[in-house]
C-alpha cells in the first residue's frame, strides 16, 4: 500500500456508510489524518472504530447551514490545514412529478446542493495552494431518467458548482473535480423512498441498463476519489470522472 496522502487531514462530509465509509478506510490506509462526518452518531463511531485514533468522527448535517458553520468551526481549532475535502452525503429519490411537494424538494436540494455549495464555503479558510476538493455527483445529472427529476436537478446544479468552483479556486492552487458513479451498491438505494419490492425491480432494471451488466462497489469510486484527490492528478481540475460501467456513455 502507498502512502500518496501521509501527513494529509482528509476531511470527507458523508464519511459514515456507502462510498464516503470506503473512501474514509482508502484515505486512513494510505496515512492520512481522516474526519469523517454524518447524521447517525452510530455509523459514526462504527468507521471511527475500524479505522482507529487517525480517524476523528463529528455529527454534522450537511442539510443544516448553522451544522455547517459549526462544524467548520471546530476543525479550525482542530487542523492547520485541510489537504483534502470529499463532500459525499447525499440522497437519493424517486419520484414522479405529480407526487413531488415542495417539502420534497427543498429536502433533496438542502442536502444535495446546498450543503455542498455551504460546505465548500465554511471550509475555504482551511484551503490553500496543493489542496483539492471532490465532490460526489451522480450520472443521473446527465441521463433522463423516470421519476428522477428532482434529484437529477440537484446533481446536475452540483456539477454546475464543481465547474465554477474549479474556475474561481484555481488561481489559488485549489484543484476541484466531481466524481459521478452510476448505479452503485450503497445504503442510498435503501433511503429512496421506493417500497422494498420496488427497489429490486429499479436494482434489476439499472443492472439491464449498464453496459457491464453489474452494479459498481463503493470501493471502486473510492479508487477514483483518491486519485483525484492526490497528486497523481495534478493537472486535473474541473472535470466529472464517470465510474458507471459505460452507463452514460453509450
Amino acid at each position: 500500500m502507498s502512502e500518496r496522502f501521509k501527513g494529509q487531514n482528509v476531511v470527507i462530509i458523508g464519511g459514515n456508510s456507502g462510498i464516503g465509509r470506503s473512501a474514509a478506510r482508502a484515505f486512513a490506509a494510505e496515512g492520512a489524518r481522516v474526519v469523517i462526518t454524518g447524521r447517525s452518531r452510530q455509523t459514526l463511531d462504527s468507521v471511527a472504530a475500524e479505522i482507529g485514533p487517525q480517524c476523528l468522527a463529528l455529527r454534522s448535517d450537511i442539510g443544516v447551514v448553522s451544522e455547517i458553520r459549526e462544524l467548520f468551526t471546530r476543525l479550525r481549532s482542530e487542523l492547520e490545514r485541510i489537504d483534502v475535502l470529499f463532500v459525499n452525503a447525499g440522497i437519493g429519490a424517486f419520484q414522479t412529478i405529480d407526487k413531488v411537494t415542495e417539502a420534497d424538494w427543498d429536502s433533496i436540494h438542502s442536502i444535495n446542493l446546498k450543503g455542498v455549495f455551504f460546505c465548500v464555503q465554511q471550509a475555504l479558510p482551511l484551503l490553500g495552494k496543493g489542496s483539492s476538493i471532490v465532490l460526489t455527483g451522480s450520472i443521473g445529472a446527465l441521463k433522463g431518467i423516470p421519476a428522477g427529476s428532482v434529484y437529477a436537478a440537484s446533481k446536475a446544479g452540483l456539477r454546475a458548482l464543481g465547474r465554477s468552483f474549479a474556475a474561481e479556486l484555481v488561481g489559488k492552487g485549489i484543484r476541484v473535480n466531481v466524481v459521478s458513479p452510476g448505479p452503485t451498491e450503497t445504503p442510498i438505494i435503501g433511503r429512496s423512498g421506493l417500497p422494498p419490492q420496488a427497489i429490486g425491480v429499479l436494482r434489476e432494471q439499472m443492472i439491464r441498463n449498464t453496459p457491464m451488466h453489474r452494479m459498481g462497489t463503493p470501493e471502486e469510486v473510492a479508487a477514483a476519489v483518491l486519485f483525484l484527490a492526490s497528486a497523481e492528478s495534478g493537472f486535473v481540475t474541473g472535470i466529472d470522472f464517470l465510474i458507471d460501467g459505460g452507463a452514460a456513455s453509450f
